[in-house]
């Protein structure tokens, strides 16, 4: 099984030796028999292996059809890109603050507000559970994604990047328009389906 590919959101180095054994190459984004077959490609980054080598937090943003089902994911060893389900494949955008900064400006408000909404960063599996958790996105911030425009998207990437979380972690405007497109996809697919979005955080 091909090792799967994730964007990368620290260690430069090492991403951008990633991107010179890719370059000319399709993304391989690991066993496509363990996925959707429209999940995005997404722009190289380090294996699940080196992430956990590395201690970087592992962000799987993956839809289900509600809550139970989402939670069902911890169930299934290698979290949600084992288990059949339309994933992207994340590194150190978390599901609390990160993804608050990112609904509070593509909705404009307040990081406060987009924290206080429903669903915001809200731990849905057994907080004393080793391993991974599983996370709510909220619908507001999924409907702002799907029916974000490439321009919106490229619009909304800059100050996302600008923002303390990602500064910290090295992420450029280039890789965070790249997760925004991505992320956008995952949401487009999930409202045509009836699905809402979840996060599998594990270390």
């Amino acid at each position: 099984m091909h090792q799967e590919q994730r964007h990368h959101a620290g260690h430069v180095a090492l991403a951008e030796l990633e991107e010179v054994r890719n370059e000319g190459d399709d993304f391989d984004r690991g066993d496509e028999s363990a996925r959707t077959s429209s999940a995005p490609a997404v722009p190289a980054g380090l294996s699940a292996a080196d992430a956990r080598i590395l201690g970087m937090p592992l962000c799987d943003y993956f839809s289900a059809a509600d809550d139970q089902g989402a939670v069902a994911v911890l169930q299934t060893p290698g979290g949600p890109g084992q288990a059949d389900l339309d994933v992207v494949f994340l590194e150190n955008i978390d599901p609390v603050v990160a993804i608050a900064r990112l609904e509070a400006i593509m909705t404009g408000c307040s990081f406060e507000e987009a924290g206080e909404r429903p669903r915001s960063g809200e731990l849905l599996s057994d907080p004393e559970r080793d391993g991974a958790f599983v996370v709510s996105v909220t619908d507001t911030l999924t409907a702002a994604l799907a029916s974000a425009t490439q321009d919106d998207l490229v619009r909304f990437a800059e100050p996302w990047s600008m923002t303390d979380e990602l500064q910290q972690i090295g992420i450029s405007v280039e890789v965070a328009a790249g997760v925004l497109e991505a992320l956008a996809g995952l949401a487009q697919r999930a409202q045509v389906s009836d699905r809402r979005l979840y996060c599998w955080w594990a270390l």
